[in-house]
C-alpha cells in the first residue's frame, strides 16, 4: 500500500480508502466485516462511509452502514489502526426522513453525536458536509442550476466554527467538504481565514476517467489552497469496469438493480470514451478496472481514491490497482482519448 498525509495534518492515510455506502442494502454485516478485515489486511487503513448509507438511501436502512462498523470496531478492536470518516447529510426532499433543515449548528452537533454512538467510537477523524445547502451542478447535472439554485448561500461562518468547536472538544480530529464546486471551497476557506479556525483538509468529490470535470478549476484550489481530493466514483458507479458494455445488465449488479445510478454515466458518449480506454487497457496488459483507478491513483491533487466493490474478486481487483504504474504512453493514449472526448458523463 502507499500512504499520503491529509493535508495540513500529521494524519496518514492510504492512497486507497475503503468505501462504504452499499453495506446494508446490498451487502450484509458479514459481507462487510470481511471487507474490512481484508482490506485492512492489504493497508487500507482509511475507510469513508455517512450517515445516509446505504444507498439507495431509504428511512428503513438509514445509517446502517454506520451501525455495521461500529458493531466491526466492538467485535475487532481495530478503532485505533482506522482513519475514520463520516458525513452529516445535506438538506431537502431526499433526506426529509433524517431531519428538517439542512447545515447548521444544531444539526451539525446532533448528527455527530449520533454517528459517534452508532460507530461506537468517541471520535471521527474526519467529518465531511455531504452536500452544500445551496443549489449546485452535482449528482449528474452538468451545468450550474440557474433556475432553480437557492439564491441564498451557505451560512459558511455558523458551519466552520461549530467544527472547529468539534475539533477543540476532540469529537472530530478535521473536516472536510464534499460534492463542492470552488467558489463554495474558497468561500469556506476565506471564511476560515476571517475568523482564524481550522479550515477543511479534504473534499470528496465524484472523479473518473468519464468525469474529469474536477479538473477545470477545483485541481488548482486543491494544488494552491492544500485541499485535498477524495474520489468518489472513481469507476462511475461500475461503467468503467466495462461490464454495462454492449447492453449488458449482470445480475445482481448495482446498475441492474438500480438503473438510475448509471444512467448518468452510460450516454453515447460516455460508452464510446469507455470502449476505446477498454482498448487502452487491453494494450497495456491490464483491466480496464485497473486502468480506470491507476490513472487517479498518481494525480498530485488526490489524497485517497475511494473504492467501493459488492463482491470480494471486486476488492482485490480495486485495491491491487495500487501497484499499478502506468506508463507514459498509456497515459499519452489516455489523454488522445480525453482530447476527443472530454468529460462525456457530468
Amino acid at each position: 500500500m502507499k500512504y499520503t498525509k491529509l493535508p495540513n495534518t500529521d494524519i496518514e492515510v492510504s492512497k486507497i480508502c475503503l468505501g462504504t455506502m452499499t453495506w446494508g442494502n446490498q451487502n450484509t454485516q458479514e459481507d462487510a466485516f470481511n471487507q474490512m478485515d481484508y482490506a485492512l489486511d492489504k493497508g487500507v487503513n482509511f475507510f469513508d462511509t455517512a450517515e445516509l448509507y446505504p444507498v439507495p438511501a431509504t428511512a428503513d436502512t438509514y445509517a446502517d452502514t454506520e451501525r455495521i462498523i461500529g458493531n466491526w470496531f466492538k467485535k475487532s478492536g481495530n478503532r485505533e489502526k482506522v482513519i475514520l470518516a463520516s458525513k452529516i447529510a445535506g438538506g431537502g426532499d431526499y433526506t426529509a426522513h433524517i431531519r428538517k433543515g439542512g447545515l447548521n449548528k444544531k444539526n451539525i452537533l446532533e448528527a455527530v453525536e449520533n454517528s459517534l454512538e452508532r460507530l461506537q467510537t468517541d471520535y471521527l477523524d474526519v467529518y465531511q458536509l455531504h452536500w452544500p445547502n445551496r443549489g449546485v451542478n452535482v449528482f449528474g447535472t452538468r451545468d450550474f442550476p440557474l433556475q432553480t439554485a437557492n439564491s441564498e448561500v451557505e451560512n459558511y461562518e455558523e458551519i466552520i466554527t461549530t467544527l472547529d468547536g468539534l475539533i477543540k472538544q476532540g469529537k472530530i480530529r478535521t473536516y472536510g467538504l464534499s460534492n463542492e464546486t470552488p467558489w463554495g471551497t474558497m468561500k469556506y476557506l476565506e471564511a476560515c481565514k476571517k475568523l482564524n479556525v481550522a479550515k477543511p483538509v479534504t473534499i470528496q468529490n465524484s472523479y473518473s476517467l468519464i468525469h474529469r470535470g474536477y479538473e477545470v478549476g477545483m485541481s488548482e484550489v486543491s494544488l494552491r489552497e492544500n485541499v485535498g481530493l477524495l474520489a468518489y466514483s472513481p469507476l462511475a458507479q461500475g461503467v468503467l469496469s466495462g461490464k454495462y458494455l454492449n447492453g449488458n445488465l449482470p445480475e445482481g449488479a448495482r446498475g441492474t438493480l438500480f438503473p438510475r445510478f448509471i444512467a448518468r454515466y452510460t450516454g453515447d458518449g460516455s460508452i464510446e470514451a469507455v470502449k476505446k480506454y477498454e482498448a487502452i487497457a487491453k494494450e497495456a496488459g491490464i483491466t480496464l478496472t485497473e486502468l480506470s483507478l491507476a490513472f487517479i491513483n498518481q494525480l498530485a491533487f488526490v489524497t485517497s481514491n475511494i473504492i467501493g466493490a459488492t463482491k470480494m474478486s471486486q476488492l482485490k481487483e480495486n485495491i491491487g490497482s495500487i501497484d499499478i504504474n502506468l506508463s507514459e504512453e498509456t497515459l499519452k493514449a489516455i489523454q488522445e482519448v480525453h482530447t476527443v472526448i472530454p468529460n462525456p458523463a457530468p
